[in-house]
């Protein structure tokens, strides 16, 4: 892969992960989160 493409992939990775990020810190997602945790754990 030439320098450019491995530039833009490593944008495009980052990107990703950062969306995923605030997706998952979500308050809707972290109490859906704790709520199958608990559940499990009951």
């Amino acid at each position: 892969m030439s320098t450019v493409e491995y530039c833009v992939g490593t944008l495009a990775a980052v990107a990703f992960a950062g969306v995923l990020l605030k997706v998952v810190a979500g308050d809707h997602v972290q109490a859906a989160l704790t709520a199958i945790i608990d559940r499990a754990l009951k």
